[in-house]
């Protein structure tokens, strides 16, 4: 599809995104509003308090996350290579305190799906007609001999791990030898932001190019093949010639299985060793620890949910938004977040409504940055097949691969404009 083509279609569906009239009413006025609680409030909990205050001014929201200030994975990497500030990338929630939602800053000990509570830490407990939950993504501790949580002070995986973590990768970087190497760590599918590694490696060796003119970058891949591959390669190719190397897992044996925390050395399935001066690992993922400690996770890690209104089967108003869902073609990303969130607040709008949930389409946007002046961008729309999400053919596009300077350019600055977008409109 063609670019200007493809700009048409999100706009279109931009407009769409609102699935509807707004201020469906309440079944019943009653005297005292039903509530639905949120249990994180990342893009996805942030998005679906605010769609759900549009599409039910009558309905209570209460939303809940320990954290006052939340650093966002979108444009992380930019922080990391030196482009912006933490402030740059850091939201609040004061947006939907303003559109009268109450917010709780409190550390959430569990929920109960079953009461549809969420328990804090200081024992008190909030309880709601319908449960939401909004946990993202925890890590799977046991999958590298040698890496766990007591190691990320000197190995950060900054996946985003909030401000201690990117500085961590960022003062690392600026403190390397001018001749030394990066090596990143890629997991498997399915992770949050599937080109987020690549778009890492690619800031880090502009930062280089800049700073550090004969270090290198090297990537470990689990997988044979990633996100906007050619895309990459061939941004790799003209700004950075042989800084940035990769490695595949199933072709390479390049999986990282070990890790020297000490040494900042790496073993691989194929037996190789690599020592790294700043090194930098994104462990294998799964569903939050909430949706984990509560039961709702499959053996895979991850919530299977109903994609209509993303609730969890046999769990009669509880749902699941966000990185921990199993919404395959989707992918784990802040936009789709977003639009899983609308989805669910419009489902939850309409049965309170006493009206049927309404057949939508949703899409994906994902922008990356391979130098501050060089973006690419894929888009992808789905609609529903019965109980499963499919991608419709032709309906998204891809950056050309041929592009010129002046497109890349300006990729890279519908990015930034996306950031701001997505922001504004997951948090207020």
């Amino acid at each position: 599809m063609h670019r200007s083509d493809r700009r048409r279609v999100l706009r279109g569906l931009a407009g769409a995104a609102a699935l509807g009239t707004l201020g469906l009413p309440v079944r019943g006025r009653s005297v005292t509003p039903p509530q639905v609680v949120i249990a994180g409030g990342g893009f996805a909990g942030a998005t679906c308090a605010l769609a759900l205050r549009a599409f039910a001014p009558d309905v209570r929201i209460t939303l809940v996350d320990r954290q006052s200030r939340f650093v966002t994975g979108p444009f992380c990497n930019t922080v990391v290579a030196g482009m912006n500030p933490m402030s740059a990338i850091t939201q609040d929630h004061e947006g939907l305190s303003a559109a009268g939602i109450k917010v709780v800053h409190a550390d959430i000990e569990g929920v109960d799906p079953h009461a549809h509570r969420i328990h804090l830490t200081d024992g008190r407990r909030i309880d709601g007609d319908r449960l939401v939950i909004a946990p993202g993504i925890d890590f799977d501790w046991q999958a590298i001999d040698g890496y766990g949580p007591q190691h990320v002070d000197r190995i950060p995986h900054a996946w985003p791990g909030g401000e201690t973590q990117l500085r961590t990768l960022r003062d690392q970087l600026r403190a390397m030898p001018d001749d030394g190497r990066v090596v990143i760590s890629v997991p498997d599918n399915p992770y949050r932001c599937p080109p987020g590694p690549y778009e890492r490696a690619s800031l880090i060796a502009h930062f280089l190019s800049q700073h550090k003119p004969n270090a290198q970058v090297l990537l470990l891949d689990a997988k044979d093949h990633f996100s906007k591959e050619p895309l990459f390669r061939t941004g790799w190719g003209a700004r950075y010639g042989e800084r940035v190397q990769w490695r595949g897992g199933r072709r390479d044996g390049a999986r990282v299985v070990e890790v020297d925390a000490k040494s900042r050395r790496v073993r691989t399935t194929g037996g190789d060793e690599y020592r790294a001066d700043v090194l930098n690992i994104i462990p294998p993922q799964r569903a939050g620890r909430l949706a984990h400690d509560a039961g709702l996770t499959d053996a895979a890690g991850w919530v299977t949910v109903a994609p209509h209104d993303f609730s969890v089967p046999d769990h009669e108003g509880v749902h699941v938004i966000g990185d921990a869902t199993h919404a395959e073609p989707m992918p784990k990303s802040a936009y789709a977040a977003n639009m899983q969130a609308k989805i669910c607040a419009h489902a939850i709008a309409r049965e309170l409504a006493g009206e049927p949930v309404a057949d939508t389409r949703m899409i994906n946007a994902c922008y990356s940055l391979i130098a501050p002046d060089y973006g690419i961008s894929v888009t992808e729309v789905y609609t529903l097949n019965g109980d499963t999400i499919a991608a419709i053919q032709n309906a998204g596009g891809i950056s050309e691969l041929a592009a010129h300077a002046p497109t890349r350019e300006a990729e890279a600055d519908y990015a930034r404009s996306w950031y701001h977008n997505i922001v504004r409109d997951s948090f207020g």
